[in-house]
């Protein structure tokens, strides 16, 4: 039986949703919601989606069982219980709210509701990252024992033309990139046990370069230029460089150090490979033949593997626990950074579980969609 999706917020990452949702063999998009009801009307059309409606409108729909917040961050929270509150499952993008203690209540009120709850971001279930979990499960590069990940860019000023809200409390590199990252590790080396930081700003005042703001400056309210140590309850010690102060560098996004080996990875904002290994034995890099999944822009592929976990009584893989887990590292690092000592982190979700071939068929794969 179809199962019928709602969508609130119909803002730039919408057509994405909106693309992986039209492939869904089990589930269907019945409406679309935005405080901007003419926002959302424009959306329905080009997506073919039946309804436009106001949020509250689309709660009240019985037709509606899972609800997708594409809302801006700082309305995340209010968005995702008042979908709860009305009896549907949700999906969120990320952040899943503004405060880890938040989002802890989230999941407790969806685990007492008896509703599954899921969060952005999917990526890792893409074949980069499906592939790189094989490979490491596999021992390909033996027992892995640490990691580094770069996310270096020289800031959003360069291309957005409205960038001051990415230098405020609740954004910066750290909490606007660091999910994807933070999310991928976990999906290969589990929970994170303990996080330490350091960090710094290299100007007081950013400047607009495009856009009709051009020319304007900014205060800065956070630090641009964060590194994080985090320890795993695997065992594996990982390194996250987060910066908005860098715009040219060699240092590669992901790596993955083993007994045997390294393995280099993706960039975990995307669905694609490739994945690279060389092993004590290798005279160069080679790619890793990718297993079967998604390669194209799937978002939202993680919350139709919501709707199939909650109908076949597994754990989802993009989780609300995972989620809420991975706001705790990011917060907690930014606590270590203030208090300037390492932090623990209490939350302990489990691993996330490798997409299988029928979980791929459920989801709507096909080898046409992953070429």
């Amino acid at each position: 039986m179809s199962v019928g999706i709602g969508i609130i917020g119909s803002g730039t990452i919408f057509p994405a949703y909106a693309r992986t949702l039209a492939n869904a063999p089990n589930a269907r998009l019945v409406a679309v919601a935005d405080l901007d009801v003419a926002r959302a009307q424009e959306r329905a059309e080009a997506f073919s989606v039946p309804h436009a409606l106001t949020p509250d409108a689309l709660l009240e729909r019985d037709d509606v069982e899972l609800v997708i917040d594409l809302t801006v961050p700082g309305a995340h929270f209010d968005v995702n219980r008042s979908a709860l509150a009305a009896g549907k499952h949700v999906y969120s993008e990320k952040p899943l709210s503004a405060t880890a203690a938040e989002a802890r209540s989230l999941v407790e009120l969806a685990q007492g509701s008896g509703l599954a709850l899921g969060g952005a971001p999917d990526t890792f279930l893409g074949v980069g990252y499906q592939t790189a979990r094989t490979a490491l499960d596999d021992q390909v590069i033996g027992r892995p024992f640490a990691a580094v990940a770069h996310m270096l860019t020289s800031g959003p000023e360069r291309w957005h033309h409205d960038p001051a809200f990415f230098y405020l409390p609740g954004a910066g590199p750290l909490l606007d990139m660091g999910p994807y990252y933070v999310t991928a590790m976990v999906s290969l080396f589990g929970p994170v046990a303990s996080v330490s930081a350091e960090g710094g700003r290299t100007s007081p005042r950013r400047t607009i370069e495009k856009g009709p703001k051009a020319g304007q400056s900014f205060d800065v309210h956070v630090d641009t230029h964060v590194t994080l140590l985090l320890r795993f309850h695997s065992g594996v010690l990982a390194t996250l460089l987060t910066t908005f102060d860098v715009g040219i560098s060699d240092l590669p996004r992901f790596e993955v150090f083993g007994e045997r080996g390294t393995l280099s990875l993706p960039d975990p904002n995307t669905f694609a490979g490739p994945v690279r290994v060389r092993t004590s034995t290798d005279e160069a890099w080679r790619e890793v033949p990718n297993v079967p999944g998604f390669a194209s822009n799937a978002r939202g592929i993680g919350a139709l593997d919501l709707l199939e976990a909650h109908r076949t009584g597994r754990a989802p893989r993009a989780s609300g626990a995972l989620a809420s887990h991975v706001l705790d590292v990011l917060e907690g690092g930014l606590t270590a950074l203030e208090a300037g000592r390492r932090v623990t982190i209490e939350s302990r979700p489990e691993r996330p579980t490798p997409l299988t071939q029928d979980d791929l068929e459920a989801l709507g794969w096909t080898q046409e969609v992953a070429a």
